[in-house]
Formats: C-alpha cells, sequence, structure tokens
C-alpha cells in the first residue's frame, strides 16, 4: 500500500473535491439512479409543453395523496395540497409541524422551454405549399430549428368553450413536421451573414403539406385541403387559430445517451429537468417540520410576466389561502411569513463545454457529472439583474448537503462580460426569501436537444429532498 505523503494529505484535506461523481458510487446506487431516470424520460416524453407537464404533475400528486386547496376547509399539519393556475403553472404544499409563521422552504421551478409557437393567423400557401408561421419563444439559436422533424402540441378553445387537445408527430403512426433550409450549392449569400442572421424569425414557417383541394384549381387550394383536414380531425375553422395555444417542439424522444448510458439527451430538459425532481422529492415527503412548498412556474423563459408567471401575485395568493385554512392570517403575515422562508430557485446552469473551453471560466464552471449545481448569482456584466444569496444562507445549504453526502459544486454562467442570464430567484428574494439558485448542469442549453447527466439528475432529487427535510 502507497502511503500519502503529508501535502498530500494536506491537499485532500483542504482543496474542494472536483472528481466526477460516478467514481464515488457503488453498483447498487448506479442501479437505483438509471431506474430513476428511466421514469424521468418517460415523464419528459408525454410532458413537452408547460400544459403537459402540469397534466402530468396533477396526475402524480393526485395519486400520491395531494387534493386541490379548495377541497379544503381547514388544513392541519401533513395535509397535501395544490393550486392548479390556468393548467399552465402550479404550486403545491405538504404542511409543516411547525407553525408557518417561522416561514416556509420553498423549491421553484418552471415548465416552459423554448419553442415556436404559432402565430394567431398561421395558416397560409405559397407556391404550392402550405404553411404554418411562427414566433420564437425564449432565447433560440434560430438555425438550430431547421431540418428537424418537429410536432405540434397544444390547445384550440372554441368560442362556445369546448377546447380541443393538439398533438400531432408523436407517434409512430403520425406525420410530422419540419422546416427547410437552403441547400449548401445556393447558400453563398446566406452563408456570408452571421450566425444569429443565417436563418431569420420570420422563415421559421412550418412546412405542412403540398396536396391541393380535391377538385379544386388555382389559388389556396393547398391551403383548402390542409384546413379541410384540419375540420375533419378537429372540428375547427381556420378562425378558431386566434383562441389558440399551438406549439412547435421537436419530435425527438428522451434517450439515453453515450455508449455507457451515462447522459440523458431530450428536449426541454431546461427545466424539466428540475420539475421532475423536486415534484417526485415533495411526493416523497411525509410530516416535514416546515412546511414545504414546490413551485412549478410559467413564463420563465420570456420573462416571467403574465398571470402564470411567478411577476404575477397568485403565488401570493395561494399560500394566503394556505394561511386562511390554518385559521391563523392577519395583516402582514404573508410579509412575515416570506421574510422567514428559505428557497432553493430550481433552475438548470450551463455545464463546462471543453469544445467551447474559451466561453467558461474553467475555475468556477460546473460540470457534467458532479452533482447539483449551485450559482451564488447569476444576472450581466458586473452582476446586474442578480439575486445574490448572503453568505450565511450559502453555508446554511451547504451544510445540509454535506450532511446528507448530496454531491455540489458551485458555478458561474460562463465568463465575464460574455452573457449572462436570470431565473426566478430574484422575484422571491424581492418578497424577503433567502434564495440561492440551485439546479442540473446542462450541455447544448436551449437547444432542441439539450443533455444532462443521470448521476447530477439524481443528486438534484437527493438534493431537493435533503432541503426539506431538514
Amino acid at each position: 500500500m502507497i502511503k500519502m505523503t503529508e501535502a498530500e494529505n494536506l491537499k485532500e484535506k483542504l482543496f474542494r473535491k472536483t472528481k466526477t461523481g460516478w467514481e464515488t458510487i457503488d453498483k447498487k446506487t448506479k442501479e437505483e439512479i438509471f431506474s430513476y431516470c428511466k421514469n424521468y424520460m418517460d415523464f419528459l416524453n408525454v410532458s413537452k409543453t408547460e400544459r403537459e407537464i402540469i397534466k402530468s404533475a396533477k396526475k402524480l400528486a393526485e395519486k400520491n395523496g395531494f387534493k386541490s386547496i379548495q377541497e379544503y376547509q381547514t388544513l392541519k399539519a401533513g395535509d397535501k395540497v395544490y393550486y392548479n393556475n390556468r393548467d399552465k403553472s402550479m404550486y403545491l404544499a405538504v404542511i409543516g409541524q411547525d407553525s408557518i409563521e417561522k416561514g416556509i422552504n420553498i423549491i421553484g421551478s418552471h415548465a416552459d422551454s423554448p419553442r415556436l409557437d404559432l402565430k394567431p393567423n398561421p395558416l397560409y400557401e405559397d407556391s404550392d405549399f402550405a404553411y404554418f408561421k411562427t414566433h420564437y419563444y425564449g432565447g433560440i439559436k434560430k438555425y438550430q430549428w431547421t431540418t428537424i422533424p418537429l410536432a405540434i402540441h397544444g390547445v384550440i378553445v372554441k368560442p362556445n368553450g369546448e377546447k380541443i387537445e393538439v398533438v400531432l408527430g408523436e407517434e409512430e403512426t403520425d406525420p410530422i413536421f419540419t422546416i427547410t433550409d437552403l441547400l449548401p450549392h445556393l447558400a453563398t449569400e446566406q452563408m456570408e451573414r452571421k450566425l444569429k442572421e443565417g436563418i431569420k424569425g420570420e422563415d421559421l414557417n412550418l412546412l405542412i403539406g403540398s396536396i391541393p383541394y380535391e377538385g379544386k384549381k388555382g389559388p389556396d387550394s393547398v391551403k383548402l385541403n390542409i384546413m379541410s383536414i384540419l375540420n375533419e380531425k378537429y372540428g375547427i375553422t381556420e378562425m378558431d387559430f386566434v383562441s389558440s395555444e399551438l406549439e412547435i417542439v421537436p419530435a425527438f424522444r428522451a434517450r439515453s445517451m453515450g455508449l455507457d448510458s451515462s447522459m440523458v439527451a431530450a428536449y426541454g430538459q431546461d427545466d424539466k429537468v428540475c420539475v421532475y425532481t423536486s415534484l417526485t422529492a415533495l411526493l416523497a415527503l411525509e410530516n416535514p417540520k416546515t412546511t414545504a412548498v414546490c413551485i412549478i412556474s410559467d413564463k420563465e423563459e420570456i420573462g416571467s410576466m403574465g398571470n402564470t408567471g411567478m411577476e404575477s401575485h397568485v403565488f401570493d395568493t395561494f399560500i394566503s389561502e394556505i394561511l386562511n385554512k390554518l385559521e391563523i392570517n392577519k395583516p402582514n403575515l404573508l410579509d412575515q411569513v416570506f421574510c422567514n422562508s428559505k428557497m432553493l430557485s430550481a433552475d438548470v446552469d450551463a455545464a463546462y463545454d471543453p469544445i467551447y473551453a474559451s466561453s467558461y471560466e474553467k475555475n468556477n464552471a460546473g460540470f457534467l457529472g458532479r452533482g447539483i449545481g449551485l450559482n451564488k448569482y447569476t444576472g450581466a456584466r458586473g452582476k446586474s439583474g442578480a439575486s445574490d444569496a448572503n453568505a450565511e444562507f450559502v453555508a446554511m445549504i451547504r451544510n445540509i448537503f454535506e450532511k446528507e453526502n448530496v454531491a455540489y459544486e458551485f458555478a458561474e454562467l460562463g465568463r465575464v462580460d460574455l452573457g449572462g442570464g436570470g431565473t426566478i430567484a430574484y422575484i422571491l428574494a424581492d418578497k424577503g426569501v433567502d434564495v440561492i439558485d440551485c439546479g442540473v448542469p446542462v450541455l447544448s442549453m436551449h437547444a432542441p436537444y439539450e443533455v444532462t447527466s443521470k448521476f447530477d439528475i439524481y443528486e438534484a432529487y437527493r438534493a431537493y429532498s435533503a432541503f426539506w427535510k431538514n
């Protein structure tokens, strides 16, 4: 046996650990990780939009004993409640044993992901092709959305209130759709443009058909045939598009990635990976000391605006309703609860990619396979727009994770002055909550196919569980 030198012993004691988490686990734990991630991938395959996420979350919650808060007259410790906000965001809670006046423990993620939305008047015909016009949602690289298989998900609501759910392009028997690109033989001018201008927003048009309506010649005959198909399938007219929410998402299925199956490749892991890990951690929670609250928010990718985004006061209404049904509410109590509360803002982080090493500061980058990633602050340049966690709260989270043997790392979002980003952390911090960003590192973030480590996914579940239990 080789003995460690004094310097090596000191290094082991004093330096932060930077090795991959796969080196620290046994065969049994690896099997648990793979089993958990199989369920995660199944969840992703039926939950590509925020509405589908909430539908899946509601189903899982009710299966695990949660009820709508409207079903309760009063609440007590151990009760499990949820609030469904317009089928696009959701808040869940397990009432704790301690007085809620001492604060609550919150984990907040978001269900929306970058995508393409149909415009209000999307259908048109050009040169015997039928297209849908789209408007991109969130920060995307537009060229990544061409020449890949795409699916249509969403709802169409008629004036009489009838709601039609649409999922086209996911089954093997379904047609898929795509956005075409220019062949390289004719792309000399296109390839001279800057990368961000190679594909223009108004050119992200979805190709959906090419057969004219039988017996009709001339203009709009292909459009008429498409509209006839849609009318027969869904009973809609062209005007019904204006009261629809139809989203274009990749038709890819979530898959294990790598010869060792160590990673997950899937659309929308920003931020569905944190939705799933925090949700399943809450569902497994029984009789916590402190009231545990799980947020699944909407509209984060476009600033958290609107009545389903975190900038709205609907979350405040949910907590106020809990206070009402605990029969303890009084003026200013909501503010007091928030000021005594703690939160993990569960959003993904950019993982270090050695192919693009110059975009990162390696000593402060997050790496795949090293556990849950913590960001003390986000923002841009001189921390502009950041929610900067105080040292006392950071130490508290470290203590929880180290006590529970959770693998974690600290990181920044890329090199200083290169870019930046934000989460919902600042919104809860504005209410007085102690907040730190805490999520899974991701490769190819905001691309149609993102990559995560199965080890990190499982550690996120363990991290969120530990936060709520301590």
